[in-house]
């Protein structure tokens, strides 16, 4: 073994050890009821606030991907039809994946700079990535 070998072995000793979970950020699971024929989240205000967003913006892209009305007040999201749990904890996670989380350095510290002609542009506060997300 050559020496630019053994130093190179003793460099990756030296080296600290990577860790394999990215990121400890975790997307909020939605509290569903359904009473009827409404589906309500009762902590859309929680979920916002984890993404730094406003209720409306969450609600426009639900009412998008659900294609049913929705209404907000202080606290809870009421969507004017019948839709299940799981679909509901899976459009919130996509609506994370798409906008919320970072897609170079996967933090969720970003913020929409731009939204013009059918496109939203995110900017990610940690590593100054942008990117342009095509609005659903």
């Amino acid at each position: 073994m050559s020496d630019y070998e053994q130093l190179l072995d003793k460099a990756f000793v030296l080296l600290p050890e990577l860790s394999v979970e990215k990121a400890d950020f975790k997307v909020p699971e939605p509290d569903v009821l359904i009473q009827g024929n409404k589906t309500i989240i009762k902590n859309i205000s929680q979920i916002a606030d984890t993404a730094r967003r406003t209720k409306d913006e969450i609600a426009k892209y639900l009412t998008k991907e659900l294609a049913a009305p929705i209404t907000t007040d202080d606290q809870r999201l009421t969507i004017l039809a019948k839709i299940s749990t799981n679909t509901i904890n899976e459009k919130i996670k996509r609506y994370f994946e798409l906008y919320i989380i970072c897609k170079e350095c996967h933090k969720p510290d970003t913020h929409v700079q731009l939204v013009d002609r059918g496109y939203t542009t995110i900017v990610c506060e940690a590593c100054g990535a942008k990117y342009t997300v095509k609005n659903s």
